[in-house]
């Protein structure tokens, strides 16, 4: 005969231990995108969750949590342009811009690239668009250096950059005097 009380006490105590990896992987991988958002707008003091948009994006905050500011945004180019591809497939970046178009950072975070380590790896790569304009043309050989001799990657993750980063400026900033 079972004993129905043994039986829940042991899947009460399992419960957590089941969970427990969950719950650890899912708070590495927000304080993972954390640091990877700060990095690409390191004057912003908070982020939100991500929003459906359209388009999918972050909002930066500054300020404290009474007074929070919205200074600019976060977003995947890979989200925004799923179809740029550099030459072995779509390059993985968070770029962050703020309420002016100006990039605040750019972070390649996955690629499949054979020489990768020779483009989009170097940090100088991605250096190169901070402060940067989103008007600017983003043209391999003269707004943006090619750090390397791999063009189609570094001319596909410029025009990743731009297109998203002008996706975003249409949807969410408003024109310079415009009203709402």
């Amino acid at each position: 005969m079972r004993n129905p009380g043994l039986v829940l006490t042991i899947v009460v105590l399992l419960t957590p231990a089941v969970l427990l990896p969950f719950s650890s992987s899912q708070s590495t991988a927000a304080s993972v995108l954390e640091g990877q958002l700060k990095r690409v707008f390191p004057t912003a003091t908070s982020f939100s969750s991500k929003q459906a948009g359209p388009p999918p994006h972050f909002i930066a905050y500054t300020g404290d949590g009474t007074s929070k500011t919205i200074a600019g945004y976060a977003f995947w180019t890979t989200e925004l342009e799923p179809l740029e591809r550099g030459y072995d497939g779509p390059i993985k970046m968070l770029v962050g811009m703020d309420t002016k178009g100006i990039l605040t950072g750019v972070l390649v975070t996955e690629h499949h690239e054979p020489y990768g380590n020779f483009s989009v790896e170097p940090p100088r790569f991605a250096a190169q668009f901070k402060g940067k304009d989103i008007r600017d043309p983003f043209k391999v050989g003269s707004d943006v250096d090619a750090v390397s001799s791999a063009t189609i990657t570094i001319t596909s993750s410029s025009r990743a950059i731009r297109n998203s980063a002008r996706r975003i400026a249409r949807a969410l900033l408003t024109p310079s005097g415009a009203t709402k």
